[in-house]
């Protein structure tokens, strides 16, 4: 089912790629094609360089070898908001309704009871959903592989002007990412809701071959943390202000305070180790712990809570 579902969607394959493919041998791939020509499925072969196996023109297989899971799964993995966002929401629908008609009988109801009782909601809570108005050009010049010429407003609030090769898109946390490079450039990132202007040129390039989106991704969120968050403070942490650590610090920065955090000493508290982006931002965001944290490194951070605290102090004294 695998091979013949490669072939449907690929086209032309020879015999080696698909034992890469399928991490089968070569010979495994022979018998696999016999088999399927034994059982009607109309695969030939054409000799040559360019040569390889193929289905005849038209061909199509209905999904008779989905389990009752994988099935149910396809119709989870549609998220309907993104895909209206770029443009692909009346798409979704009508592949959703194909592959619904494709599935046997067993099958279709248990799928179809899927969007009944899952519902994906990207955003976080209490965050305005960006809606970037030219997100679906954006994902049209991606798809085509067109370049792009973009007004664009950098952190600082300046504005550039950017001709760009657009790679692939992201979504995190409800945010649109551009991943795109000037020509023979470096990819780079970019907010979509930040681009003010865009041209879709007539210019098309070509992909890099070694660019893959997901490993660029995971990459660039490692790289960014880091830059975020390029100091440490030692602080002390009673056992409510443990638990809040997530609540006040979000995932990624509780994570690591808990990770090195010790064991509890005789009254509950701990030690722990918490990541920050510098000292004016650790000031606010370490002093929503009131009394329940203590800094106990760097000093200078240490002094600027006592000082915050004095002033508390003289506010409400």
């Amino acid at each position: 089912m695998s091979l013949l579902l490669l072939l449907q969607t690929r086209g032309r394959m020879t015999a080696q790629e698909l034992a890469e493919e399928l991490e089968v041998s070569v010979r495994t791939v022979y018998r696999d094609v016999e088999s399927l020509g034994a059982a009607g499925v109309p695969v030939y072969a054409d000799r040559g360089p360019l040569g390889g196996y193929q289905l005849l023109a038209g061909y199509r297989t209905r999904l008779t070898g989905l389990t009752a899971d994988e099935a149910e799964s396809l119709f989870l993995a549609g998220a309907p908001g993104p895909a209206a966002e770029l443009g692909l929401g009346s798409v979704l629908a009508a592949a959703q309704l194909k592959l619904m008609a494709a599935l046997p009988p067993e099958l279709r109801s248990r799928a179809g009871r899927i969007s009944e009782r899952f519902h994906l909601d990207v955003p976080g809570w209490f965050r305005t959903v960006e809606r970037p108005p030219h997100l679906s050009a954006i994902a049209d010049a991606v798809w085509n592989a067109r370049m792009i010429e973009i007004r664009y407003r950098r952190w600082g609030r300046t504005e550039v002007v950017r001709t760009l090769e657009p790679l692939g898109l992201v979504l995190k946390n409800g945010t649109w990412y551009l991943i795109a490079r000037p020509p023979a450039g470096e990819p780079r990132t970019y907010r979509i809701s930040r681009v003010l202007a865009l041209e879709v040129l007539s210019d098309t390039f070509e992909r890099p071959d070694a660019f893959d989106l997901g490993s660029f991704w995971a990459a660039y969120s490692e790289e960014f943390q880091a830059r975020l968050y390029p100091e440490e403070a030692t602080v002390r942490l009673s056992p409510l202000a443990y638990d809040l650590l997530g609540y006040y610090l979000g995932g990624a920065v509780a994570k690591r305070a808990r990770e090195s955090a010790t064991e509890q000493d005789e009254n509950g508290w701990r030690q722990a180790t918490v990541p920050i982006e510098s000292l004016t931002h650790a000031r606010l965001e370490l002093f929503r712990f009131g009394a329940d944290l203590e800094v106990l490194e760097p000093p200078e951070l240490r002094t600027l809570m006592a000082e915050t605290a004095t002033a508390v102090h003289a506010i409400y004294h």
